[in-house]
């Protein structure tokens, strides 16, 4: 802002205020801004140039806002104020004429920022610190004005007279009222005089009018004449008693009690009788009205036969008086809830005096208010929570019962399974349980309530679990039969000795190796020895005597080892000689040169017997031969085998066999004892208890024979028979306590039950649970049953208007004519005895009357007995039923009343026709399996399989019963419960079926690491929603591969001796030179004792086999003998050609003197992937989740193998990358886990519901379950009916029903106030909407409230008004209209929905138009309007060329008023007025004009007056005039105008359009000439305008094809 603080040059600029500072919160804040001089160029200068006086402030207090101000300040809103239009606020902007949708606005309101504690205002800065400021206006829309929208003319009414001048109405009704401005409503009457024909006597002019009754009224000297009546009458009683004897007036007083008893005087009712009258008047058809103060004085024309009556008795009306309020009571929430704070509270009051007569009605007697627990110490309130049992045991059967039912044999199984539990709901914030801890505390448990008190989701009742599998135990082969050893080394005493043979376990079991198979044979043998000398190695032959050659002697050299082969200390082999050297033979240089022996070959067989034995043998083979004479000779063939006994020990082997451990029992050498605990695991988990022992059975087995005595087994490998183990915990049955007894029902003869749960089940010894878990027990019956009911007592003595009042009455008689009676009611209990009045009021249904009209006859009046019964009926259908009366005292003799048509003395009925037929209605059911289809289960738990889901059911359709006149009776009278059943079937659905599991096929590798396969196919698809299948491949098949290792020993090559040298070139003298030997070659199977049986070839490793034959040179005589070469020793790494491998032989023979020994070590270089190799490790792929043979699912394991990979790709033995000690880095196993199968776990079906409808035939009831579990894995999917319907039994409804209102009767005159009424019936209907119902007896609605459509108050009469002859009056209320939804479709805006009704006035003298009532209409919100539109329709009728326009709702219904204010197609309202003459129409010029035929007669001020026929080729002209002619129909003046627009004079002769309405055909010609004449027209000017074209040259160069011209000479060949 600028501050003018120097008048000439000079002014004040203070900046903008700074930031709040200041150490505290509050106002204690300070804020600064700068404040400068500057000159009126804008320049700044010195503060001296500016008035001193004038310079603005540059620091004040301010309010510094900290976070905490945000729970202490807000923004407060102001209600949004009336919506404005924009074109308001616009400065100068023209306001729009025509409305469409609505008109923008704007609305604004007010917004400060206050102190939420007192609201007090505040800076706005200080709740801007936190939040803008929200927005002061915000756009609006203003609907567009609503005209009123009124219907369609009723069809004209009768004429009101019958002779002279009458009128006739037609009326119409307000459909939608004005709103926002709107139009008012036109006139909803029209009038049209009529004139029957002229009256032939004197017209009725007068008629007699009654008026209402006054209020009621008590006579003056009534009150005195009481009271000298009750005392006269008091002292007679008194003096006549006085006469009596006590007996007498002991019964005088018992007749007084019973009488007082039977009228009951009530506190609750002020019953007076008084009187009212009414006024009769007689009145002229133009409404004077003639009053009378007596009959006398009526003039003659209004005095009829039967006078009306002028005065009655009557009850005094008393309102309704009630007591105060009683104190509000306690509020129903006691205690804190912060979800739902707030409870409610009552207070009541009594009724102290019911209203009598015209009385105000009670109101109500109870009141309701919220209200908050009051008090300081006001406890939590009691809130709810879900509780679990235990989970049952891990249960694998569960899984696979409801996936494979052909699995018969279900012990061993492990893996994956289902575990359950039960959910129960209990209080959550009781006393914290303690039972867990102390047992002995069992009480304490929480108590179930009832489950709907929880909230919530509901934990899961079930889950899978996992039992671990147990590891199979896993050994190695059995190794070779060790020497025969004594039992006891120890102990050598016995001679009796045992060979024995071992395996290792190589797979530790679960339980440990306890759990193996006997892993030591043994076999009885003689001589054993428990040490023995071990043969090392053989020197090497020396030659007695130092020769040369010839016998000589091999040192051997040995070890001491014991029966296991270890090596010991060398005296414990004393007792056994030392191995002699052994004797050999040194060739000499013409001997036969043998090999060394081979070794023993494995022995045939493992033990022997009479039958058979163990043989083993040993070859050696010829290396030179012997030459000429001197030398040895070579041995023959026979000596070349040697063939010894082995395994001599007969077959009888024996071993030790364990039985199964037996249960865990208490060892009684331990002190500890074996409490019950609860489950309270340690921080291992483990449970700690006791320790106590296992035994089992051992004993000595003969293989293939059976037991034997245990001498037969050694006892060194004898398994013990006990071993110590952990007892398991007792645990003890929990329980919860019963819960609270369920509430008894309120009807009589129920019962109430009581339950309890299992929290934990009872285990190892513990103590059990009860078998009761849930009790019953009968109501405590009350000793009545409640209900109440009201007690009528006798009416009491009619009584009359007091005779002085009524005495002047013409025809009045003293003791006799209409009166008034009453009888007192009260409350009984349904025993008959006395109940508070307030118990009826709530309870029982209403009030009977306590006042009725009488009649106390008159001499003259007929008197007759009341109707008998009916007589009983013969016969249904056909018979009839009789009931009489008779007339009673003088009536019998009196003419009028034997008139049997007045007073009838019998009736006569058919007989009811109890015919009845039964039919179906509805829909059929769905299919519903009969109750008690279920399955055993754990704990209640239902899973799709366990409850019978499938098989045969039944459908249900409802019946229904009609008696002979078609109307809806219980289906028991036609002898039918209710239903048709039908069986039906629930398809059950069928799995995926595969087949079994193939066998595994051979390892893919005969050596190292390979896989195996197994498949299982495709037998039967699901459906039905059975079970789906697993990934199939394209053959529907389903694989399981596993890698496998194949021992790269398990097949080896054998080589048998070299034969025989064949000598090719033969010299006979020397026996010496080139040769050849072979030998077999054969693939055998190799076991821990060596290559058993021959396999085939290709199972051994090509690259390996041994030469089948080899050519060399056979030594001749003297010359060097060298044994074979042995094996190359093997390559050192890295594989180069500087390295080498050898072999080496030895000298058998040396040769003679002068010749040498060829080299006996032969060397080749080291060549990579020749005869050297580097090795490596390969890992295979993991394979399949692998789980145990008796497990479905659940845990398992994934494996791969190590394999040994040579340099040249080939996989070898794992020994020689072991050798070479590669880093193992790999893992070879991981858990993995298969996914368990489970089916879809459904709910119970909930209990059917309560009936859709109460009655009819519609009626449905439901039930329903839910989901517990989805399906997981391959599990059956849940089915998709989660819900199932049947009929429910038809049953009639009943309904009380008004009938019509009767006319209004005026007794015995024309007009006035009189009654009308209308009876209350019981009607019976099917429960459609249509259905209307039919009259039944009242008896069947009898069980029924008294209500009509929910209204109890019934009104069976009113008052009404006859209007009289002449009179002009308001007719009756319309129905309310359509409910009609005010909108703007094209805004998209709903503002109101409303409906209205209407009263429109009737006439009926012309005279007294002008005293008619205004017409009348009501509206009220409603709500389900629909929106319509509003459009302009027009057509031309047949015989008429005048369009007939009207408005349109988008309904079809055709209306007044709600089309657009627009000009309509040639629309009447485009001419004002608008032409309503006959024959008349609005042309386009807006002139009303006469159709074909007619002329128009105008009236002096030039507007049509009337159409006029036209004589032949007269045209009539516009100064015609004729009078005016009256109409009863208002019209709008307008100003006289005497030329009108547009109009010559004259109407031309000359119609383009036909009778029919048509074009005639000469305009058709017109119209077609009209344009070929334009066409022309046009044709000539374009012509004429047009350019001339400049002719261009045809450039040959361009163009030079030429058109071909074909000539047809009808040659088929063209």
């Amino acid at each position: 802002m600028f501050l003018h603080c120097d008048l000439r040059l000079f002014i004040c600029f203070p900046g903008p205020w700074g930031r709040c500072m200041g150490s505290d919160c509050g106002l204690g804040g300070s804020q600064s801004r700068a404040v400068w001089c500057a000159h009126v160029d804008g320049w700044t200068t010195l503060h001296t140039n500016c008035d001193q006086a004038q310079r603005p402030s540059n620091q004040r207090n301010c309010f510094r806002v900290c976070d905490w101000h945000k729970d202490l300040y807000d923004w407060k809103l102001g209600a949004w104020n009336e919506c404005v239009p924009v074109s308001a606020r616009t400065f100068g902007a023209p306001r729009q004429f025509t409305c469409s949708g609505g008109e923008e606005g704007i609305q604004i309101r007010e917004v400060g920022c206050i102190l939420k504690s007192d609201e007090s205002p505040a800076e706005d800065a200080i709740c801007e610190y936190f939040e803008p400021k929200p927005r002061l206006e915000q756009a609006c829309l203003i609907p567009c004005p609503q005209d009123c929208v009124v219907s369609e003319y009723s069809p004209w009414t009768s004429c009101s007279k019958t002779c002279g001048t009458g009128l006739r109405n037609r009326v119409r009704s307000v459909l939608v009222p004005p709103l926002f401005g709107g139009a008012a409503c036109p006139n909803l009457t029209e009038f049209q005089s009529c004139k029957p024909g002229p009256c032939t006597g004197p017209e009725g002019m007068y008629s007699l009018r009654v008026g209402p009754w006054n209020s009621c009224a008590l006579p003056q000297t009534r009150t005195a004449r009481q009271v000298k009546r009750r005392k006269g009458k008091g002292q007679g009683l008194r003096e006549r008693a006085g006469v009596k004897d006590p007996e007498t007036r002991e019964l005088i007083q018992k007749k007084r009690t019973r009488n007082r008893l039977n009228r009951q005087e009530s506190p609750f009712w002020d019953i007076q009788v008084g009187y009212q009258n009414r006024e009769v008047t007689c009145i002229h058809r133009n409404g004077s009205t003639i009053s009378c103060h007596s009959f006398l004085s009526f003039p003659s024309m209004c005095l009829t036969r039967d006078l009306p009556l002028t005065i009655q008795s009557c009850v005094l009306p008393t309102d309704c008086k009630l007591t105060d309020w009683t104190i509000w009571s306690p509020c129903t929430k006691t205690c804190m809830d912060p979800e739902s704070p707030r409870g409610n509270r009552t207070r009541t009051r009594q009724v102290l005096q019911f209203p009598v007569g015209e009385g105000a009605e009670c109101p109500l007697l109870e009141e309701f208010e919220s209200c908050e627990p009051q008090g300081e110490s006001i406890p939590p309130c009691a809130t709810y929570t879900w509780r679990t049992t235990e989970w049952s045991d891990c249960r694998v059967d569960t899984l696979l019962s409801q996936q494979d039912r052909r699995r018969s044999n279900l012990t061993g199984l492990c893996g994956g399974g289902l575990q359950t539990r039960e959910v129960y709901c209990v209080q959550a914030n009781a006393e914290l349980l303690k039972y867990l801890n102390d047992l002995r505390e069992k009480d304490k448990a929480s108590r179930p309530v009832e489950n709907k008190l929880c909230e919530g989701p509901i934990p899961n009742r079930s889950q899978l679990c996992q039992i671990p599998c147990p590891i199979d135990c896993e050994v190695s082969p059995w190794g070779a039969w060790g020497p025969c050893t004594f039992e006891n080394c120890d102990d050598q005493a016995g001679k009796k000795g045992f060979k024995l043979r071992k395996r290792q376990i190589t797979n530790e079991p679960t339980g440990g190796p306890g759990n193996c198979p006997h892993l030591v044979e043994a076999v009885p043998c003689d001589e054993p020895t428990c040490y023995d000398w071990q043969l090392i190695s053989l020197s090497p032959c020396i030659p007695d005597d130092g020769k040369q050659c010839g016998s000589g002697t091999q040192i051997v050299q040995v070890q001491c080892v014991n029966s296991n082969g270890e090596k010991v200390e060398r005296n414990l082999c004393t007792s056994n000689p030392t191995p002699e050297p052994v004797p050999c033979e040194v060739p000499c240089s013409r001997d036969c040169v043998l090999s060394d022996w081979t070794s023993w070959s494995t022995c045939s067989q493992t033990c022997s017997s009479k039958t058979i034995e163990g043989k083993q043998m040993r070859t050696r083979s010829i290396l030179a031969y012997n030459a000429g004479e001197g030398g040895a000779l070579c041995p023959n063939s026979s000596a070349l085998l040697e063939v010894r006994n082995c395994n001599e020990h007969p077959c009888t082997v024996y071993h030790w066999q364990t039985g199964p451990w037996g249960p865990c029992t208490e060892d009684p050498s331990t002190s500890s004892f074996n409490t019950s605990v609860g489950v309270q695991p340690n921080s291992d988990g483990e449970v700690p208890c006791s320790m106590g022992m296992q035994t089992r059975k051992v004993i000595c087995v003969r293989v293939n024979v059976g037991q034997v005595p245990p001498k037969k087994c050694p006892d060194g490998p004898r398994p013990s028979t006990m071993r110590p183990c952990q007892l398991p915990c007792k645990k003890d049955c929990i329980m919860t306590p019963f819960s609270d007894w369920a509430t008894c029902p309120i009807t009589c003869d129920k019962k109430q039950s009581r339950k309890r749960l299992i929290i934990q089940m009872p285990s190892n010894g513990g103590q059990e649970c009860p078998e009761v878990l849930e009790e019953e027990r009968d109501c405590e019956v009350p000793k009545i049953c409640p209900g109440f009911r009201w007690k009528t007592h006798k009416w009491r003595k009619c009584q009359l208007v007091t005779w002085f009042l009524r005495q002047d009455t013409p025809g009045a008689q003293e003791t006799c004519g209409p009166g008034l009676q009453t009888r007192a009611v009260s409350c009984r209990q349904l025993d008959g005895t006395q109940a508070d009045i307030s118990e009826c009021l709530k309870f029982a249904k209403a009030m009977p009357a306590i006042t009725q009209r009488c009649q106390l006859p008159c001499q003259d009046d007929c008197q007759l007995t009341n109707w008998s019964k009916f007589s009983s009926c013969t016969a249904d259908c056909v018979g009839v039923r009789t009931r009489k009366r008779s007339l009673i005292g003088r009536s019998k003799k009196k003419d009028k009343c034997k008139n049997t048509q007045m007073y009838p003395l019998s009736e006569t009925q058919y007989c009811p026709c109890d015919k009845y037929n039964a039919q179906p209605v509805g829909n059929w059911s769905d299919c519903i399996l009969p109750e008690g289809g279920r399955v055993e289960s754990i704990l209640g738990m239902k899973v799709q399989g366990d409850i019978k889901e499938c098989g045969q059911g039944y459908r249900y359709q409802a019946m229904v019963c009609y008696d002979q006149d078609n109307r809806l009776v219980e289906t028991s009278r036609c002898n039918s419960h209710g239903y048709i059943e039908e069986a039906c079937i629930i398809p059950c659905p069928s799995d995926c079926k595969l087949s079994e599991w193939s066998n595994w096929s051979r390892c893919s590798k005969s050596c190292g690491s390979g896989v195996k396969v197994r498949s299982k196919w495709l037998r039967e698809k699901p459906y039905n929603g059975g079970r789906p299948c697993p990934k199939l491949d394209h053959i529907n098949q389903v694989y399981e591969v596993v890698p496998c290792q194949s021992d790269c020993k398990q097949y080896v090559w054998v080589a048998e001796p070299w034969s025989v040298w064949k000598v090719s070139n033969v010299d006979l003298k020397e026996n010496c030179g080139e040769g050849v030997q072979t030998r077999r070659v054969r693939c055998m199977l190799n076991t821990i004792d060596g290559p058993s049986e021959p396999v085939e070839d290709y199972l051994c490793d090509p690259e390996e086999m041994p030469l089948g034959a080899r050519e060399s040179r056979l030594p001749c005589p003297e010359d060097c003998v060298l044994s074979d070469w042995g094996p190359w020793s093997r390559c050192t790494l890295p594989c180069t050609r500087s390295n080498y491998r050898v072999r080496t032989a030895y000298t058998i023979r040396p040769p003679s003197v002068g010749r040498e020994c060829p080299d006996t070590t032969e060397k080749e270089p080291c060549s990579l992937n020749l005869n050297c190799f580097n090795y490596f490790y390969n890992i295979t792929d993991w394979s399949t989740c692998q789980l145990s043979p008796n497990a479905v699912c659940g845990g398992g394991i994934k494996t791969r193998m190590l394999d040994c990979v040579r340099s040249d790709g080939k996989s070898v033995d794992i020994k020689f990358c072991e050798e070479m000690n590669l880093e193992k880095k790999w893992q070879m196993n991981i858990s993995c886990v298969v996914e368990c199968p489970v089916n879809c776990q459904l709910s119970e079906w909930s209990a059917w519901s309560e009936c859709s409808q109460t009655c009819g035939l519609e009626g449905k009831m439901w039930r329903q379950r839910s989901v517990v579990q989805a399906s997981q894995g391959d599990g059956r999917p849940c089915p998709s009916q989660m819900e199932q319907w049947k009929p429910c039994p038809v049953r009639p409804c009943y309904r009380w029903q008004y009938s019509p209102w009767s006319e209004c009767r005026v007794e015995n005159v024309v007009c006035g106030h009189g009654m009308r009424f209308r009876n209350l019936s019981c009607f019976v209907s099917d429960g459609s909407s249509d259905g209307e119902g039919s009259l039944v007896d009242e008896e069947l609605c009898s069980s029924l409230e008294v209500a009509v459509d929910g209204d109890k108050q019934i009104r069976l009469k009113e008052s009404c008004v006859l209007p009289c002859p002449g009179e002009c009056y308001l007719m009756e209320w319309s129905d309310w209209s359509s409910c009609v939804n005010i909108c703007a479709k094209e805004a998209g805006v709903d503002f109101a929905s409303v409906q209205v009704r209407s009263r429109a006035v009737l006439a009926q003298e012309p005279e007294n138009l002008l005293l008619c009532p205004d017409q009348e209409w009501e509206s009220q919100p409603c709500t389900g309007g629909e929106c319509f539109e509003y459009k302009w329709f027009s057509s031309i009728g047949p015989n008429s060329t005048r369009p007939l326009i009207w408005c349109q709702r988008s309904d079809g219904l055709n209306v007044t008023g709600g089309c657009p204010p627009m000009n309509p197609p040639e629309d009447n309202s485009s001419c004002d007025p608008p032409c309503l003459m006959p024959k008349s129409f609005c042309s386009e010029a807006g002139i009303c004009m006469c159709e074909e035929g007619f002329t128009e007669v105008l009236s002096s001020t030039g507007q049509l007056d009337q159409c006029a026929p036209i004589p032949i080729l007269e045209i009539p002209t516009a100064g015609d005039k004729k009078g005016d002619v009256k109409t009863s129909r208002a019209i709008n003046p307008t100003l006289p105008t005497t030329i009108q627009p547009g109009r010559n004079g004259r109407t031309w002769y000359l119609q383009p359009y036909g009778p029919d309405g048509k074009l005639k055909m000469w305009v058709y010609g017109v119209a077609a000439g009209a344009f070929v004449l334009l066409i022309f027209i046009v044709s000539m000017i374009y012509l004429a305008c047009k350019k001339p074209k400049r002719p261009q040259r045809q450039r040959q160069q361009n163009n030079r094809l030429k058109p071909l011209t074909l000539a047809y000479d009808g040659d088929t060949d063209m």
